[in-house]
């Protein structure tokens, strides 16, 4: 029966520990594996650089957008006032809310990636967008996805 007790009270100090928040964006501040700006290129060079529908390396931009439910995801900057969805490898780390306007360097992979209407929809509801808005939303699309491995924030 202790250890059964023990177990659960470890279990339970383990969610805990993994529901805190991030530490906030500053410079220097690293989330996930880490990396270093050696080799990043500018994300509005992103699509050009890409090798058919991927791209392996570093890539740096200012963040636009953060999950405000959570920071599970986050947008940065690119040209005409687009942006790069940029999700967190296998879930393991997220941004702080605070991340917003910062410059940081991403450690990870783009991919080409059809997102559905649904996913559109969660997305915009975690942005805090309008119900308005949300329902505006009507097809799917095809965008580049940046998984990251790991962020520097400069």
């Amino acid at each position: 029966m202790r250890i059964l007790t023990l177990a659960i009270g470890l279990l339970a100090l383990g969610f805990t520990a993994s529901a805190q928040s991030p530490a906030p964006a500053a410079k220097g501040v690293i989330y996930g594996a880490g990396t270093s700006a050696d080799g990043a290129i500018p994300a509005t060079e992103l699509s050009a650089k890409m090798t058919g529908s991927t791209y392996a390396g570093k890539i740096t931009g200012k963040v636009v957008e953060v999950c405000q439910e959570k920071g599970c995801w986050m947008k940065l900057e690119k040209e005409n006032g687009e942006t790069l969805m940029v999700k967190f490898k296998d879930y393991g780390f997220f941004m702080p809310k605070d991340i917003q306007g910062k410059e940081v360097i991403l450690d990870g992979e783009a991919i080409v990636k059809e997102v559905s209407v649904k996913q559109q929809k969660h997305y915009a509801k975690d942005a805090g967008k309008s119900s308005e808005e949300i329902e505006k939303i009507k097809a799917p699309k095809k965008e580049v996805q940046f998984v990251a491995k790991g962020v520097l924030v400069l």
